[in-house]
């Protein structure tokens, strides 16, 4: 078996030092990131069948991103404009244990949601790709957009990923958040030490 002994992916030092957050009180750096769904986890594109049961495919590595970054100390949280039971699916069969569904105004609910975590901005990271994750963005201590995001996005995102949304734009995000933590290294051994690196995503 050939010996990996670096990872093969990296980024820019500069990059990863935005990555690690900061700000008073958040020695410890970014300690949650919040996704949006559609655009972000999906393609953006809505499949609605004949009676109105809608359609989203989802990408296995966004979903082994978030597991990684939930077992490298980094708090998954969705927070996503629409409900559908296709989204709810997604989030319970990922596990993830902080998810809002059909916010209107995300920036209401995210703020008592981190307040519970007892975590302020400067330890929060958010993906968006359009106008009504702006405010997330704007206030988290670093800002990702997919590739395909809208260009008002575009323009205030510390890292705009090469891959768009669904297609491993969020894993990619993920892995930077990580790899700014100094935990990508561990988990990415962890997975060459084990038979089957975990369950799928």
């Amino acid at each position: 078996m050939r010996a990996l002994t670096t990872p093969a992916l990296s980024f820019p030092p500069e990059l990863l030092l935005k990555a690690q957050g900061g700000g008073p009180g958040t020695s410890l750096g970014i300690r949650a990131a919040i996704f949006d769904v559609d655009g972000v986890l999906t393609d953006g594109r809505i499949y609605i069948g004949e009676e109105g049961e809608s359609f989203k495919a989802f990408s296995t590595l966004d979903g082994h991103g978030l597991k990684l970054l939930d077992q490298g100390g980094i708090t998954p949280i969705i927070i996503t404009g629409r409900d559908s039971p296709a989204v709810r699916r997604r989030v319970a069969d990922l596990g993830l244990k902080h998810a809002v569904y059909g916010a209107k105004d995300k920036l209401a609910v995210a703020e008592p949601l981190l307040a519970q975590l007892g975590l302020d901005w400067g330890q929060v990271a958010a993906m968006g790709d359009d106008w009504p994750d702006l405010p997330l963005l704007c206030r988290a201590a670093f800002a990702c957009a997919p590739a395909q995001a809208h260009a008002e996005v575009l323009a205030i995102a510390h890292h705009v990923t090469r891959a768009p949304g669904g297609h491993g734009a969020a894993r990619e995000c993920c892995d930077l958040l990580l790899m700014a933590k100094g935990r990508y290294a561990s988990l990415l051994h962890g997975h060459l030490s084990t038979l089957d690196g975990g369950q799928a995503a």
